[in-house]
């Protein structure tokens, strides 16, 4: 074993049923003024009327934004930047799904740093710390709660970008089990899905030389010896729990086991990163306009089919943490249980238009921070190859 590892994290992460009633004690102690990022169906909810009130009665400042939209388009981001200006918060609230979060740590750089979003794509280009964030997710899925990156819908590219930068990791987030539980089948499986899907990309990520300042040159830096811990042990509690809060949101054990896979599987690629699923995903979505964690799902089984001679190792131990027999056991069985999750299984039935794919192989190997992370090259050739593959579900094609 490499014992070289890198961990980014909060400076407080709060994980526990009930744990959401904090929120005014801890948002006391960063500031005076906050700003609630959610969006229009949160706003409406009791829950979230009690966490304002919470914060106001902690004798905070409060403005709610509830315009988040899905996949936080960049001009939105702007908006919501601009017109907190005049109520100059001083610590921003993100509640909700992962487009929530997303967006709060987007408004957070802005209303620090001013500009753009496009001033920041990339790695390592916010140029300093922004004001406090809290993190108070409602789905087990994204791991933005304790992630470095904030991912926006960039309409003038047709794709959706990544903002990364150890700046934008929340100062706090609290991750309460119990927000999940009104989660619907669906929303709980793609959500979920995703969350496995970081996991396994982290553990089976390119493993780099750990030369000195390789953490400061990259965001992602590929497996290591603490990512590996948080996922490996991501995937455990996502196989016991997915499915069953799947079948059954008030399941409140599995909603647990659920939430806490999804926030390991975001320390996991934090720093490790994630890989080609991600990236083919990528222009898939903004294509088929589907959900983001029903798109990397959907890829994923064949990802690790294209990457199984490099990563036997990672599936012998996979397979010990799901409880499976052996390594060729693993990439069936994840593509069984994505099935019985609903997710679909090729391309096609995803809604990929079949003379797009070269477009879309085009594209996933220009999402370059991605594609490096792979364990196996994916030149272009074996990038169409393996789109092709997930496409038609003809396998073969990757032997």
């Amino acid at each position: 074993m490499n014992f070289f590892g890198t961990i980014r994290a909060p400076r407080e992460l709060v994980f526990g049923s009930g744990q959401r009633h904090s929120l005014g004690r801890v948002a006391s102690r960063l500031g005076g003024r906050v700003l609630v990022v959610t969006d229009a169906r949160l706003a409406a909810d009791a829950e979230f009327a009690s966490t304002v009130v919470q914060l106001e009665k902690a004798g905070l400042a409060v403005r709610v934004d509830d315009t988040t939209l899905p996949d936080v388009p960049v001009d939105s981001a702007v908006a919501s930047a601009a017109a907190a200006r005049d109520f100059a918060p001083d610590v921003v609230v993100g509640f909700g799904g992962g487009s929530c979060l997303d967006m709060a740590k987007c408004v957070a750089v802005l209303l620090t740093h001013g500009g753009r979003p496009q001033d920041y794509y990339g790695e390592y280009n916010v140029p300093g710390p922004v004001m406090p964030i809290i993190a108070l997710p409602t789905t087990a899925g994204t791991g933005s709660e304790v992630t470095p990156v904030a991912v926006l819908s960039d309409a003038e590219r047709s794709l959706k970008v990544g903002i990364s930068s150890p700046h934008i990791i929340p100062t706090a987030s609290i991750c309460d089990p119990d927000l999940t539980l009104t989660c619907p089948p669906g929303l709980t499986a793609v959500a979920g899905a995703d969350a496995l899907t970081h996991a396994i990309e982290a553990f089976t990520a390119i493993r780099r030389d750990p030369v000195a300042g390789i953490a400061q040159e990259r965001v992602f830096i590929g497996k290591n010896a603490f990512s590996d811990h948080f996922a490996l042990r991501a995937i455990s509690l996502l196989w016991q729990g997915l499915e069953a809060a799947y079948k059954d949101g008030s399941n409140t054990r599995a909603r647990e086991k659920v939430m806490m896979g999804a926030t390991f599987a975001g320390l996991a690629f934090g720093v490790a990163g994630t890989a080609a699923a991600h990236a083919i995903q990528y222009p898939v979505g903004a294509l088929t306009h589907t959900a983001h964690g029903a798109g990397v799902a959907c890829l994923m089984p064949y990802v690790m089919r294209w990457n199984a001679p490099q990563i036997s190792g990672e599936l012998a131990e996979i397979a010990v943490a799901t409880g499976l027999d052996g390594a060729d056991e693993v990439i069936p069985a994840v593509a069984a249980l994505f099935s019985r999750l609903g997710i679909a299984p090729t391309l096609r039935e995803l809604g990929l238009d079949e003379n797009r794919l070269d477009w879309v192989a085009e594209q996933s190997c220009g999402i370059a921070r991605l594609v490096q992370n792979n364990p196996r090259p994916l030149p272009l050739p074996d990038m169409r190859r393996l789109v092709a593959a997930a496409y038609s579900g003809d396998v073969s094609q990757l032997a």
